[in-house]
């Protein structure tokens, strides 16, 4: 594979993970035994791909303050698929996260002063320009992140409609008059941006995560340092350049990548700096109570997107082949790597035999591996080779235990897992304890409504839920008593726009998207205007 060296520090080329990755036999996770025949379709698996993207858009250095720095040293940014590198990106430190800071500061107090229109205008000039270079932009997302094209294409129509939405938001902020208690006083509640926001972004979604934020920090009068996940920086750095070519001011729109090694000195710098007033951070529940400590100390404003452990629910009386389509696409989509990806399979008793039956014809039918640039993938690599041990490794808990693979059930090369459906599982097992972040079926049989529920909300987190019904008692039942942020009903794709996207309890704090996800970067003053004669 070429290297692309415009734009591009120097360094050492490391594989952090330790892949050795000569080619494409077979490997088989301890204690794994497969019935059945195993799926998918092997296509191409370890084929490389030529990056093929316009070369404005391959940047490698730091965006800080208008202007693509250098940093002292590099680090690699790997083809999840393969283990090739792809590019050399700039490693910041916090003296980088530092200037980047100072940047956004320094122009927050010209930013927020622009009119709504003004802001509007140009995050409307940066959305056409996403989707002029959609395919450039799903090309980087494939290479580094390894989602098949159509879902980096899907990620890139998202990832735009976002900059669509909040720039036509940025003019609907609308403060109150209230009745004033007293004759001689006007009382007045004022939207005002408040400030600075570290964004803080993960690999899975490496465009929309950022955009789904950075849209509405921008369209109220934030500005923003990002910090994209070490794995995929490529997809930010792009969005970085269109920016520029927006018109987006100097100092508005900040990208600071770095290695694995120097994330945890960046994060804080990013967490406790006093210049900055808010926190915007995608991830694990681990690490945001990390970074909720962090922002304590100046106590900071935070959102909090956090781990998953979606439920999904088949009812007796559901339509089993919706109820099929639906885990198809709630598990399967990103190899399952989504955070509001379905992980524990709950399936009644009476539609559980004809349920499995059909889920195993669709995945033998539909899902097929190989690298994400072959146009007939459905399920591309684990980012990296320890996403892969740990779906094995929850395979391998579940085995010992007692339970059945029905499909799949194999590790290959790589990082590259076979999507598994397992039977006979029970709630003691590692994979209905821990979110898995892979293409993992468990399924639990149940017999009654409220078991399920009991098994469900069995759960520190709740971000996501699903069930099928065509019960309507049932649905407004299981709806309302399902611990989650987010309910899909008959229906297993439910992320979207105009939407509030978020969870309860260690599932995070705030709302992105919608007309709520705005209000997370204002703030309400209240302005009390007295001594008015009358």
């Amino acid at each position: 594979m070429a290297h692309y060296e415009s734009d591009m520090l120097y360094g050492s080329t490391l594989d952090p993970y330790g892949s050795s990755i000569p080619g494409c036999s077979l490997q088989i996770g301890a204690g794994l035994h497969v019935s059945l025949r195993p799926i998918p379709t092997l296509i191409g698996l370890m084929r490389p791909c030529s990056l093929d993207v316009s070369a404005q858009l391959l940047r490698t250095r730091a965006f800080i303050d208008g202007r693509w720095v250098s940093a002292a040293s590099t680090f690699p940014v790997l083809d999840p698929a393969t283990g090739e590198e792809i590019a050399k990106v700039s490693d910041c430190g916090t003296m980088e996260a530092q200037d980047a800071v100072n940047a956004a500061y320094k122009a927050f107090h010209l930013w927020k002063n622009h009119t709504a229109k003004e802001r509007s205008i140009l995050l409307r000039k940066w959305f056409d320009l996403i989707n002029q270079h959609k395919e450039d932009l799903a090309k980087l997302i494939t290479a580094e992140c390894g989602k098949p094209m159509k879902e980096s294409i899907g990620e890139m129509t998202y990832s735009a409609s976002f900059l669509e939405w909040f720039s036509e938001e940025a003019r609907r902020v609308y403060g109150d008059i209230v009745a004033p208690s007293a004759k001689d006083r006007k009382i007045l509640l004022l939207k005002q941006p408040v400030g600075v926001a570290s964004i803080i972004t993960p690999w899975n979604f490496p465009s929309a995560m950022i955009t789904r934020k950075v849209g509405a920090a921008l369209a109220v009068g934030c500005t923003v340092v990002v910090k994209p996940a070490e794995d995929t920086p490529l997809s930010a750095l792009a969005l970085a350049e269109l920016s520029v070519q927006a018109g987006i001011p100097p100092g508005v729109f900040n990208v600071v990548p770095c290695s694995r090694e120097k994330t945890p000195a960046v994060g804080e710098l990013l967490c406790t700096d006093p210049l900055v007033a808010k926190i915007s951070f995608t991830g694990s529940t681990a690490t945001g109570k990390i970074l909720l400590r962090h922002a304590a100390g100046t106590v900071k404003r935070v959102s909090m997107e956090l781990g998953g452990h979606a439920p999904f629910i088949v009812f007796d009386s559901a339509d089993v082949d919706k109820a099929v389509a639906g885990a198809m696409v709630s598990k399967f989509r990103n190899s399952g790597q989504t955070c509001v990806c379905s992980n524990r399979f709950l399936m009644q008793s009476g539609i559980h035999d004809a349920f499995m039956e059909k889920l195993v014809k669709a995945m033998d039918a539909e899902l097929k591996l190989g690298h994400g640039s072959e146009p007939a993938t459905t399920q591309g690599p684990l980012i990296n080779t320890r996403a892969a041990e740990k779906v094995e490794n929850q395979i391998a808990d579940a085995v010992a235990q007692g339970a059945v693979i029905v499909r799949g059930g194999k590790r290959l090369e790589g990082s590259f897992m076979q999507p598994t459906l397992l039977s006979n599982v029970n709630t003691d097992m590692q994979c209905m304890r821990e979110e898995t972040f892979g293409p993992l079926i468990p399924v639990v049989k149940f017999n009654k409504e409220q078991e399920a529920l009991a098994i469900a909300n069995a759960s520190p987190v709740g971000l996501a839920g699903y069930f099928y019904s065509r019960d309507i008692s049932q649905i407004w039942r299981v709806a309302e008593q399902m611990e989650v942020g987010m309910v899909g009903v008959n229906e297993g794709l439910i992320s979207t726009t105009e939407t509030s996207f978020g969870g309860i309890k260690q599932s995070g704090i705030g709302r992105e998207g919608s007309k709520y996800g705005i209000d997370e970067y204002l703030e309400i003053k209240y302005m009390c205007l007295g001594g008015l004669s009358l």
